[in-house]
């Protein structure tokens, strides 16, 4: 079977159902607009299962020629899909995942335009997924790295419409502009990474004379090593910037002012990937400069541990689950930078599964208490009873339905967003037989043997992982219900519940993918990256042993803190009791927020308003402008009219006219009109002229 020749279809089919909404979905009605969507999604993972068996046969893969696109001097780059079992597999994880948070958004939406009182939007939603999944799929399926530019900056820029979505509103739902500012601080973080990308896109064409992968990649080891790791650490700000790793990470946590599955879907499983992807992708020029390597295994490293340590101290369910995924990218960037890279594509694929299911289901709980404090009338299952009603006031209080403290006992009333979030919490926190608990293993392994501070630095990430997610378990489904809305959750509908189903199962099996002993996955991606890339981890159950135990103790732990008591109305946090400033330091994010707003946000405004006040006003416009040419030009004009013009030049042209007057004035006294005058006249020339003549000879 070959089907290669389908594959630019992967983006053509979401386009479609972008221009089919644009043009006619609002029209049509949510129900519509939701179908068309998630079935262009759906119609791009079909062609990526179409690839995935063409690559069965065909196991190294096919470029396919879609259309000429550059050709400039020296630079000629075709727009051609590349199609091999890394694309095919971003593909897979891209359009499938996509396609169940597509349906997913069907349900969400539904309630969430309602609560956000403009309906109208429900369509421009997924316009903008659409697009967001054809972006990522040009990002993930091009070859060249000027092709995957485009699609990394178009998931840039989906990124920034959907954060923004809720534009005119707070992240509590309040009226504002703080989601607006949300998607400003991710587009701006973006485009520092960004410019990091296009420098070591410039070093790359300059030292290999081309962008295509199949010219760069193979000659890497050719080009000066030197040049190589200034290639490598440029690709890396790309990565800190797209991937959210140190010290770009800043945009993710508030990125979460986007609509549930946005987060799920960009922010989750997909987009942030990205940096990874484009490491595993320039495996060659990385396993060429080890030095390059270690940097990136670093900071990949001391951002998982770092993110983990501010995900135990948050409050808000999303916020949590936002540091987790910076601090699960550590993992994956680390482990690339090892040199680990099926590893880390191994637990970028099961981190898809498992977070976008935490993520979902996040939004189910936020959902549940939102529809008990606030029920839309109309929808069945909402409690908008007389008993309600007596309590309409409350319904519009502030009430923040993300705040694990508003939460409590949500296990009985939400029984099967309940039982789907525990498989992917236990899931994330390593325990087997679950997803994470395989890929996770996998990355501890190698880094054992690579590098001892990044295995001790992804060990303490692990063991704060799973005390974390344990915290959050305790917090929002046990104990007793601590507000009114906890009490009166409702379950969600199912078109929501069937695709947590679904990731659930996933979650549980998708470690299989790489099971030890057969290592399928590592058989896949070794027809790409090859075998001094692609190499099987042999199990260790030592590792193993130690990892679980640890998961073990922080679960305990986490139960001893919040379990066995679990947490009043009010009652101040027990982690905070016992860690004082440590824990105000970690609810805070380590005041880094606080301390770029000092280094950089306020100078960078201090400038701006120095540069916008001082330099422009006053300097250019005041003074250049209306001083020195404008001031400067009148003062010119006055003296050129006034004492040239009206003096000088008036001047000289009444004075010959008053000579002219007087010299006419004293010629017409010779003009008598009297005979004898004009004779004397004649007689006194010719006595002047005999005269002359006598004595000149």
């Amino acid at each position: 079977m070959d089907a290669f020749a389908l594959v630019p279809w992967i983006v053509f089919f979401p386009l479609i159902g972008l221009v089919i909404n644009l043009a006619v979905g609002r029209r049509l009605g949510e129900r519509f607009s939701a179908i068309i969507g998630t079935l262009a999604v759906f119609s791009a993972f079909v062609v990526a299962v179409l690839q995935f068996l063409s690559l069965q046969a065909h196991p190294h893969g096919q470029i396919v020629h879609l259309a000429d696109w550059i050709n400039i001097g020296g630079l000629q780059i075709p727009w051609a899909f590349n199609v091999d079992t890394l694309s095919v597999t971003m593909m897979l994880v891209v359009s499938g995942v996509g396609t169940l948070i597509h349906f997913y958004a069907a349900g969400y939406m539904h309630y969430d335009v309602r609560y956000k009182e403009d309906p109208g939007s429900f369509t421009r939603f997924f316009i903008y997924l659409n697009l967001f999944i054809a972006a990522m799929m040009i990002l993930v399926s091009g070859n060249s790295y000027l092709m995957l530019f485009v699609g990394w900056e178009g998931v840039g820029l989906c990124s920034f419409l959907l954060i923004g979505f809720w534009y005119s509103r707070n992240p509590d739902g309040t009226k504002g502009l703080l989601n607006s500012q949300a998607a400003k601080k991710a587009f701006v973080a973006n485009r520092v990474g960004d410019f990091g990308f296009l420098l070591a896109m410039f070093l790359t064409f300059w030292a290999f004379g081309s962008l295509s992968f199949d010219q760069v990649l193979p000659n890497a080891a050719t080009v000066d090593p030197g040049i190589i790791i200034a290639i490598t650490l440029c690709m890396l700000i790309g990565v800190t910037g797209k991937s959210a790793q140190l010290p770009l990470y800043v945009w993710l946590p508030d990125a979460m002012a986007g609509p549930t599955p946005v987060s799920a879907l960009i922010h989750a499983a997909t987009m942030v990937t990205a940096g990874v992807y484009l490491v595993v992708r320039s495996a060659p020029l990385f396993g060429a400069v080890p030095e390059a390597g270690n940097v990136v295994a670093i900071v990949g490293a001391v951002t998982a541990l770092f993110a983990a340590t501010i995900a135990v101290a948050q409050n808000d369910i999303k916020k949590v689950l936002a540091y987790s995924t910076i601090s699960q990218l550590g993992f994956m960037v680390a482990a690339v930078g090892i040199g680990a890279y099926v590893a880390g594509m191994f637990h970028l694929v099961t981190h898809a599964f498992f977070k976008a299911l935490l993520f979902l289901s996040s939004g189910s709980v936020i959902l549940a208490l939102e529809r008990a404090h606030h029920p839309l009338d109309g929808h069945h299952g909402e409690h908008h009873d007389d008993h309600h009603d007596e309590h309409h006031d409350d319904h519009h209080a502030p009430f923040d339905p993300q705040d694990m403290r508003n939460m409590g006992g949500l296990r009985k009333q939400i029984p099967t967003t309940y039982r789907v979030y525990l498989i992917g919490a236990l899931a994330l926190a390593g325990l087997p037989p679950l997803a994470g608990f395989f890929s996770k293993d996998e990355i501890l392994t190698d880094a054992l043997h690579a590098n001892m501070l990044v295995w001790g630095l992804l060990t303490a990430a692990a063991f704060l992982t799973a005390f974390y997610m344990g915290r959050q378990i305790w917090l929002v489904f046990f104990g007793e219900a601590r507000t009114k809305a906890a009490k009166e959750a409702v379950e969600s509908p199912a078109t929501m519940l069937i695709p947590l189903g679904i990731l659930a199962a996933l979650s549980v099996f998708g470690g299989l993918i790489n099971v030890p002993v057969l290592h399928p996955f590592t058989d896949w991606l070794e027809h790409t990256l090859g075998h001094d890339f692609a190499h099987a981890t042999v199990f260790n159950f030592g590792v193993a042993i130690f990892s679980t135990v640890l998961a073990l103790i922080a679960i305990y732990v986490s139960w001893r803190l919040y379990g066995r008591k679990p947490l009043e109305a009010g009652e101040v946090d027990p982690l905070k009791q016992r860690l004082g400033f440590v824990f105000k330091g970690m609810e805070n994010k380590w005041w880094v927020d606080e301390l770029y707003d000092a280094a950089i946000i306020q100078p960078y405004r201090r400038l701006a308003a120095f540069l916008a006040d001082v330099v422009d006003w006053r300097f250019w416009h005041d003074w250049v402008h209306d001083t020195l040419i404008g001031r400067g030009f009148s003062a010119l004009a006055r003296f050129l009219a006034e004492p040239v013009d009206m003096g000088v030049i008036d001047g000289i042209s009444r004075g010959l006219a008053a000579l002219a007057r007087g010299l006419s004035r004293g010629l017409s006294l010779l003009q008598s009109g009297y005979v004898r005058n004009y004779a004397l006249m004649v007689f006194f020339g010719v006595v002047l002229m005999i005269g002359y003549l006598v004595f000149s000879s």
